[in-house]
C-alpha cells in the first residue's frame, strides 16, 4: 500500500477537519485534480490508481495513534480523535477518469469534514504510481539513500551555516514515503535546525513535531458561501475561536496579499504569532508585512513568516539574511526535500476545492483561488471575473 496509516496526512487536515465540524458541520464539498504539466496518462495507470484508492478503506486509527494523537496534538480535542476512529475512507466517492487527450480527472465529494482527508493521500499515490509506473528506479531503501545523500549533505549544511530553520512539508509530491523517511532520519542526525513535518504519521514514527495550521480551502470555502471581501478576517476569526491562541499562523494569499491586508485587522495582528507565505515575490511580501506591522505599533521581531513557495535551501537562505534583524522567518520545505532525486522530474499536481455548499438547503457555489503568481487561479473563468470585480483587482494584477 503506497498509504499506510490514517494518519498519513498533513496536519493541517486534521485542524481543519475539526474547524468545519465545529463551524460548519453540514457543509458540503468537492476537491478537484489538477496536473499543471497536463501529463498523459494511461488506463493500465489509472487502474492501478483504483486499486490503491480500493486499500484506503483498510485504514483506520490505531488505539496506539489514538493515545499518541491525544497526547501530543492536544489543541485538538480527544473528541475529535474518538471520532476519527470510527472514520473511514470511502473509495467509491473518488472518481477517476482520462479525457480524450489522456489527462487525468480525479474528483471526490463529501461532507466537507470528511472529504478534506482525501487531497493529500490521493496526491501522494498519484506521485509514488506515476513514478513506479515510468520506471524511475529507486525500488529500496539503499538505493534511495545512496541517490539522496549527498544532496541532502548540501542542504544540511547550507541550512546549518545560515542557521534555517525549516520543516517538511513534501508529502503530497514526494517520490514515495521511503524518500521521505530517507530524508527524515538523515536530517534528525546531521542538521540541528530541522524542526519536523507535516505528515503526521512520520511525526509518530520519529518522536518529532508534528507542524501545520490552514490551508487555502478553508478561505475558499468562506468566500464562496459569504463574501471574498471578507473571507480572510472571517476565517481568522472563526479560526480564533476554535483553537484559543493555538496554531497562529495565518495563510495569506487565497486572493492576493492586497486582499489578506486589507483584512488583517490590529486586533488579529496581534493575536495570531505570524503568516505564511504560498505565492507572489517573498521579499516584496515580508516588507509588506513588516509595514503593516508597523502601522500597529507591532515590533514585527515578536512575528514570525514562514516561507512556503517552491522553496530550495538557496532560496531560503536569501529570504533569510534579506530579513534578517526585522521579522522572525522560518520554512516550510516539499518537493526540494522528499522528490530532489538524480534523474527524477517531481510532478506539478494539486487538489483544490471546487464547489461547496454551507447545508443541503442552501446553492452549490464555484470555489476560486487567486493568486500573486501568473497561472495559478483556481475556478471557473466567470467565477474568477467576477471575484476579481469584488476585490477590486484589475486585468495583469493576478491571475
Amino acid at each position: 500500500m503506497v498509504i499506510q496509516s490514517i494518519l498519513e496526512n498533513d496536519l493541517y487536515k486534521f485542524s481543519m477537519s475539526h474547524y468545519y465540524q465545529v463551524h460548519y458541520p453540514n457543509a458540503w464539498g468537492t476537491f478537484t485534480f489538477h496536473d499543471r504539466n497536463n501529463t498523459r496518462y494511461s488506463e493500465e495507470f489509472v487502474e492501478q490508481l483504483k486499486e490503491e484508492f480500493r486499500r484506503l478503506a483498510t485504514l483506520s486509527l490505531q488505539p496506539n495513534e489514538l493515545r499518541w494523537a491525544v497526547q501530543t496534538i492536544h489543541y485538538i480535542p480527544q473528541c475529535f480523535w474518538e471520532w476519527l476512529s470510527c472514520f473511514r475512507f470511502e473509495p467509491e466517492k473518488i472518481r477517476a477518469r482520462l479525457d480524450e487527450e489522456q489527462h487525468l480527472h480525479i474528483e471526490v465529494s463529501d461532507a466537507l469534514y470528511k472529504v478534506t482527508f482525501y487531497e493529500i493521500p490521493i496526491l501522494a499515490i498519484v506521485s509514488e504510481l506515476y513514478h513506479r509506473y515510468i520506471g524511475d528506479g529507486y525500488q529500496t531503501y539503499e538505493e534511495l539513500a545512496e541517490a539522496m545523500t549527498p544532496l541532502l549533505a548540501e542542504k544540511a549544511a547550507t541550512a546549518s551555516e545560515h542557521n534555517l530553520y525549516f520543516a517538511d512539508f513534501g508529502m503530497r509530491r514526494r517520490f514515495n514515503r521511503l524518500s521521505e523517511k530517507v530524508m527524515i532520519e538523515y536530517m534528525l542526525t546531521h542538521c540541528p535546525t530541522f524542526t519536523g513535518t507535516s505528515t503526521v504519521s512520520l511525526a509518530m514514527e520519529y518522536g518529532i513535531r508534528p507542524i501545520g495550521t490552514m490551508a487555502h480551502e478553508c478561505f475558499m470555502f468562506q468566500a464562496a458561501v459569504h463574501t471574498p471581501k471578507e473571507a480572510n478576517y472571517e476565517v481568522m476569526e472563526r479560526w480564533v475561536e476554535v483553537y484559543d491562541g493555538n496554531l497562529g499562523t495565518v495563510l495569506t494569499d487565497t486572493y492576493t496579499v492586497d486582499a489578506f491586508l486589507r483584512n488583517f485587522s490590529m486586533k488579529l495582528a496581534k493575536l495570531y504569532d505570524g503568516v505564511r507565505h504560498d505565492s507572489g515575490d517573498p521579499k516584496l511580501f515580508g516588507d509588506r508585512i513588516i509595514e503593516k506591522y508597523r502601522s500597529y505599533g507591532i515590533d514585527p521581531m515578536s512575528k514570525t513568516i514562514v516561507f512556503s513557495d517552491g522553496l530550495d535551501f538557496t532560496t531560503a537562505a536569501e529570504i533569510k539574511e534579506y530579513f534578517a534583524g526585522r521579522i522572525k522567518v522560518t520554512f516550510g520545505i516539499g518537493t526540494n526535500l522528499t522528490c530532489d532525486i538524480p534523474g527524477v522530474k517531481p510532478m506539478n499536481i494539486v487538489m483544490k476545492l471546487k464547489e461547496c455548499r454551507i447545508n443541503e438547503r442552501q446553492p452549490i457555489y464555484g470555489c476560486v483561488k487567486l493568486s500573486d503568481v501568473q497561472g495559478k487561479a483556481i475556478g471557473t473563468k466567470a467565477d474568477i471575473e467576477n471575484y476579481k470585480y469584488q476585490l477590486g483587482i484589475k486585468d495583469g494584477e493576478t491571475n
